[in-house]
């Protein structure tokens, strides 16, 4: 499987030594090399260099990680964890790719057909909302 790109311009960098507190909503390609404290939202693809560090969720149609990320990643079309990668959260795709040394620590769907995919995404979404609220209760 190998994640593809319809259009490789970058519409959105986050440069090493930036850090961002609060949630992202982009749109397009968004690249990331420095930090960010919140969620991150994509009609696009999402690259996230070895430097990066994310403490939030990520939705997306694609993403490349290379960095760690603290939350639940959610990209349709694949996710690939590339081998300085860290992931401790779940990961929801149709396609996914970890190399050697990956470090993850969660729950991954991976199911190539789309309807089953989003039946179950939206299953394991619920149980995940119903266990969320019975943690904080």
């Amino acid at each position: 499987m190998a994640v593809r790109f319809d259009d490789i311009s970058i519409n959105t960098l986050v440069g090493n030594g930036s850090f961002v507190k609060g949630d992202m909503k982009v749109n397009g390609f968004i690249r990331i090399d420095g930090d960010i404290d919140g969620n991150l939202e994509t009609d696009g693809a999402v690259i996230l260099s070895e430097r990066a560090r994310i403490r939030g969720n990520i939705t997306a149609k694609s993403a490349i990680i290379g960095g760690i990320v603290f939350g639940d990643i959610s990209a349709a079309d694949g996710v690939k964890l590339l081998s300085s990668s860290a992931v401790i959260g779940n990961i929801m795709t149709r396609h996914v790719q970890m190399e050697e040394r990956v470090v993850f620590h969660g729950h991954c769907i991976s199911i190539s057909d789309e309807p089953a995919y989003a039946a179950e995404a939206e299953r394991f979404l619920q149980a995940k909302a119903i266990r969320d609220k019975a943690i904080l209760s």
